[in-house]
This record gives C-alpha cells, sequence and structure tokens, in this order.
C-alpha cells in the first residue's frame, strides 16, 4: 500500500475535501496547492500522477490530530521540592 492510497482511504474515510486538506497542512504550516494535491489522488497511470511522499503524510498526521483534538496544551514545569534548613527527610 502506497502513501497515496493511505491518503486516499483517509479522505473517504473522513470526508474531506481538497480545501479540508489543505487547511489542516496549514495547521502545521505545509503549503500545498490544490493542483499539487489533486496530483496526488490521480490513478497511477494518469500523467499527472504524483507519488505522496513520507513528509506530506506526516505533516498531514499530524495537522489532523490538531484538527480533531485541538493544540496542544503546554505542561507546566514540575514543581521544584522545597527543602527546609535541615534537608531532605530521612
Amino acid at each position: 500500500m502506497t502513501n497515496n492510497d493511505i491518503f486516499k482511504k483517509l479522505r473517504v474515510a473522513l470526508r474531506l475535501k481538497d480545501t479540508d486538506i489543505i487547511k489542516i497542512l496549514a495547521l502545521v504550516d505545509y503549503k500545498v496547492s490544490e493542483s499539487e494535491l489533486s496530483a496526488l489522488f490521480r490513478s497511477e497511470d494518469h500523467p499527472n500522477y504524483k507519488p505522496a511522499g513520507d513528509q506530506i503524510l506526516r505533516n498531514f498526521l499530524n495537522g489532523l490530530i490538531i484538527h480533531l483534538r485541538g493544540p496542544m496544551e503546554k505542561k507546566a514545569p514540575p514543581p521544584t521540592p522545597k527543602m527546609g534548613l535541615q534537608g531532605p527527610k530521612r
């Protein structure tokens, strides 16, 4: 199964339009035009077919996480242990 096949199956399963995919990719600062995107969804024997690389699929999946879950919350730094004048208890 190629990256293009995975991309196509996710597109159908999630009922995404080209504009939705472009917006999802924009969430991770990956820019792609509609014509570039349509080349990924063409059949392999089409003259304008373009194989999807790992980078675009990875960025789409990362953007999809942000799209579905929302942006990751920043974690608070762990509290520093406070030691008294006597030092830690044993």
